[in-house]
């Protein structure tokens, strides 16, 4: 019969509020509740710096030790080295009177001699032969014949006078008057040469810089904290109505039982969500998440301690996919208990378990 009532009444609400834009063709003993596509988010992490970087300097004094050094007092050099010249003695020749020849004239010499001279060259006459002895011919002309006979060449002998050899002159050497003196002569040239000197060194006693005054700069870096930032991948605002059970409109436990003082979720807590949360969130609806703390402790601690549990349950539904719009969430601390453990009334650990509860339930979206 209450949920009834409570039907009515939120179907009361929804027509008071939405009275141009209700739902077509409801259905009877069902309750609706407004719902909107939800805007697509996605999470990313990102690094933001809660201290940052700088520099620290140290600085470091001079550092001095005491050396012995050799030093130069005198550098090296070169010098000019000077060889005299050697001399010697040289005995010299020379013609106090030179040589010279005489000539002498040779007469031509001649011989007696015999010449024979041609006088009458030879030649040739016709003659007529004898009478040939066999001739029977009574004119001896018949029995001669012309022959052209070849006459000798005449000669003369007569003495002559040849020349044996020519006139001549014939040239004898005169020998010159030869005397000699001495003479000092360079045997080897005067030379120079450069000769270098040898550096000459001092030891001395100092203070030298090991290492000047310094510093050193350390680079202290920034300390990151990672958060999850959600970043808007599709915009959602379209509005339809959705019929939920009629129980799911009021205050629906979420059975994880938190361990004292604490807002983690543990693997049970979880898996309860998955089965229970999830499958309506999926279907675009919006919930309103609700968590309480028993008693014990401070109001403000009790206080913080449950928003930090509904916190928790919000984040585990973000890493799931569940956009944040349609996510709403409060903590009541301890200021609504459901038995008598309240302060100063001493009640079992199972008593306190009741009040330290987590609840949901489906709400319209703005």
């Amino acid at each position: 019969m209450k949920k009834k009532l409570l039907s009515i009444v939120l179907l009361l609400v929804a027509a008071f509020v939405y009275g141009q834009d209700l739902p077509e063709n409801p259905e009877p003993g069902k309750c609706y509740v407004r719902c909107k596509t939800p805007d697509i988010w996605k999470n990313e992490t990102v690094q933001v710096a809660v201290a940052p970087e700088y520099k620290k300097i140290i600085t470091y004094p001079a550092e001095y030790k005491t050396i012995q050094e050799k030093v130069l007092i005198k550098e090296a050099g070169q010098e000019i080295l000077i060889v005299p010249a050697v001399w010697g003695s040289q005995e010299v020749t020379y013609f106090e009177k030179e040589d010279a020849s005489k000539l002498e004239a040779q007469k031509a010499v001649f011989v007696q001699g015999f010449e024979t001279v041609e006088i009458k060259a030879a030649s040739a006459s016709w003659q007529m032969s004898e009478k040939l002895p066999n001739c029977n011919s009574d004119n001896p002309d018949d029995c001669r014949y012309w022959c052209y006979k070849p006459l000798p060449a005449e000669f003369k002998t007569m003495p002559v006078e040849k020349l044996q050899s020519d006139a001549s002159v014939v040239e004898i050497p005169i020998p010159g008057i030869r005397k000699t003196y001495q003479r000092k002569v360079m045997v080897k040239p005067p030379t120079t040469s450069i000769v270098k000197t040898e550096p000459v060194y001092k030891t001395i006693e100092k203070t030298v810089l090991v290492s000047d005054a310094r510093k050193e700069e350390i680079i202290v870096p920034a300390v990151y904290r990672s958060i999850t930032k959600e970043i808007l991948v599709k915009k959602g605002g379209l509005t339809s109505w959705k019929a939920v059970d009629c129980e799911l409109v009021d205050n629906t436990p979420l059975p994880i039982n938190w361990d004292f003082s604490s807002a983690v979720l543990n693997e049970g807590a979880k898996r309860i969500i998955d089965a229970r949360l999830l499958p309506i969130l999926k279907q675009g609806m919006a919930v309103f998440i609700e968590s309480h703390t028993d008693m014990r402790g401070t109001k403000s601690d009790n206080q913080a301690l449950s928003d930090r549990r509904a916190k928790a349950v919000t984040d585990y539904l973000i890493s799931k996919g569940i956009n944040l719009s349609q996510l709403y969430a409060k903590g009541f601390g301890e200021s609504r208990l459901l038995n008598k453990c309240s302060d100063g009334v001493v009640c079992s650990e199972n008593e306190h378990a009741v009040n330290r509860r987590t609840t949901f339930r489906v709400v319209n979206q703005n």
